[in-house]
Order: C-alpha cells, then structure tokens, then sequence
C-alpha cells in the first residue's frame, strides 16, 4: 500500500506539471494581447514597454516557463494582471464558494440518485424501472446552461411577475445578514456563529445552483446504482438470504447495497473531483463567486497568471479527489493487490 501511495503521488506531481506546461503554451499561443487589455487599445509605447518589463513577458518564453515554474514549485502562483492581486489569494477567495456548491450538488446526486437505482434495481423491467432510467437518459442530455436557465426562468423571474420571491438567482447571502468568515463557508460559518436564519438564506440561495450542478452526477450515480444491485441481486448469497427469510429491506440494502457499494463510491469519488474543479456555466449563471467564474472572468481578460492558477488548481483538486478515491478503493476491497 505504501508503495502504491507513492506512486500515486509521483503520478500526481507529473500530471500537475504537464497540465502547468500545456496551458502555459497554450495561453500564448492563442489570439490576444494581455497589455493592451490591460491598458487599452490607446496606450503609448513607453507604457506598453514599462509593463511588459514589469511583468517579464519581454524575456524568451523558456525563461519565463521556467521562473513561472520556479515560482510555483515554491507555491507562488504569480500576480494577477489585471488587478495586482496575488494569485494564491484570489484562489483562496473563491474556492470555498466551489467547495461549498460541489459539495451541495454531490449531496443532492447522492440523496436522489442512490434510492432511485436502487428501486430500479428492486422494481427491474417494471414501469417504474422504465421510468427512471428515462429520466437518468434526460438528466445526463440535458445541457448545464439551458437547465441552469430554465431554473432561473421558472422559479425567479416567472414567480418575480406575480411579485412571489420563490427562489434567489444569485449570490451566496442576502444583503440583509452579514456573517463573520472562518471556514468562509457562508451556511457553516453562519451555523458556527448561531444565526440561523443566515443559515437558512444560505442554503435558500444554493438550492438552484446545487440542482443544476448535480443533475449529470445524479444520473451517473443512479445508472451505476441501479448496475451494481442488479449484478448484487442476482447473486447466490441474496437467494440465500432470501431463503433464511430475511425481510427484504435487509437483503436489499443490508446484503445488496453494502457489497454493490464499491464501484459507487468510486464514481462519487470522480464526479466529486469535477465538480470540485469548478463548474464555470453553473457559477456563471447564478453569479455564483467561484472558481470556475473566476476563470471565466480571467479568461475573458487575459489574464495568464490567474487563468494557469486556476487550471493548477482544477487538475490538483481532481487528481487528488481520484488518489484518495484509489487508495480508499484498496482499502475497503482486500481482494485488491496493489504490487
């Protein structure tokens, strides 16, 4: 196991400084000039040469390659371009927000997608059975940015012409509550502090960008649910189970739900690990202030400090979501030999 662990981790560091190279080149090679978006298209040339000095981006591309890597081996991310804002700090400030978001979303595919693949499984070639894997083939098609906006159509600005205030399109926290920062996560921290109702405003403002979030995982989760049962219940210790004349709530979840458990944690473990990288159209969409708007935003002005921060930290929250998905996957199965 201690062999495995640290092959995961060389692996880890590998992919992260591939990922760091390829969007290096890559965000130099694409159309657009970060000086002129940063000083306008009216800029005088003693201007545009004092900032590109400043920045370093008059030296050769190898020798800023290896000073960005040399700064980021000793976990310094650069300076934003546009504002002049560390950028450890500007992906401090926004990851709780993603943190917070994915964890909402991976909670509500869990909570739905787990009980849904389970009747499916107990109720297979029914009506039912039919139904909800309609419904899994709807929730993976459908696209996060229409269903994002359909949510804000039907429960914000539809409810909005009869003057009803169902559901908040934006924000983490109404203007009304202010909450200290700790965790810098707003329904934790409020729940820290005793304010309740914050709390309560909290999770009101999650609940859409949650649902939008973890429509695809809750479909992923159902499917795999629904696979692993029927592979569990046809197997010959649930006929035995049955034969003893155990209830069937624990023959399906105490037998087939325990062992089918495997392979669904490892697809929760993946699909935490994307939501966790950010999710741009959701946070975009409900204005959300996460990492993946912060991308959005940095891409947009060019920004090649920020917009490597944010990759870095995309590929190390995944890789390190999927490794400790790995090693928790060795534990729990000992017929697994990892040499």
């Amino acid at each position: 196991m201690a062999r495995f662990v640290a092959q995961r981790i060389l692996r880890l560091v590998a992919v992260l400084v591939t990922i760091t190279v390829v969007s290096y080149f890559f965000m130099h090679v694409i159309p657009g000039d970060p000086i002129t978006v940063r000083l306008g298209e009216h800029a005088t040339p003693q201007a545009i040469a004092q900032l590109t000095a400043q920045l370093g981006l008059d030296r050769p591309w190898y020798a800023q390659l290896a000073r960005y890597l040399w700064a980021v081996a000793h976990g310094h991310l650069g300076v934003s371009i546009f504002d002049q804002q560390p950028v450890t700090a500007k992906l401090l400030q926004y990851f709780p927000a993603t943190v917070e978001l994915a964890v909402a979303a991976m909670l509500f595919a869990v909570a739905v997608g787990i009980p849904a693949g389970v009747v499916a499984a107990v109720r297979h070639r029914s009506a039912l059975d039919v139904s909800i894997m309609v419904l899994v083939l709807v929730g993976v098609s459908i696209p996060v940015f229409w269903l994002g906006w359909m949510l804000v159509f039907l429960f914000g600005v539809v409810p909005g012409r009869w003057q009803l205030d169902l559901f908040p399109i934006s924000g983490r926290l109404s203007m009304q509550y202010l909450v200290t920062p700790v965790t810098h996560l707003v329904i934790l921290d409020a729940l820290l502090e005793g304010n309740l109702p914050a709390a309560a405003d909290g999770l009101w403002h999650l609940l859409l960008p949650a649902v939008t979030l973890g429509t695809i995982p809750l479909a992923i989760v159902a499917k795999m649910t629904r696979s692993g049962m029927l592979e569990v219940l046809s197997s010959d210790y649930i006929r035995t189970a049955r034969a003893k004349g155990l209830g069937e709530w624990a023959v399906v979840v105490r037998h087939g739900l325990r062992n089918a458990l495997i392979p669904i944690l490892t697809i929760i473990g993946l699909q935490s690990g994307l939501l966790l990288g950010g999710a741009v159209l959701t946070e975009s969409i409900f204005a959300w202030p996460g990492v993946g708007r912060l991308a959005f935003e940095a891409i947009s002005n060019r920004d090649f400090p920020v917009i490597n921060g944010c990759i870095l930290l995309f590929a190390a929250t995944f890789v390190v979501v999927n490794t400790c998905v790995d090693v928790l996957y060795a534990v729990a199965n000992p017929r697994i030999r990892y040499g």
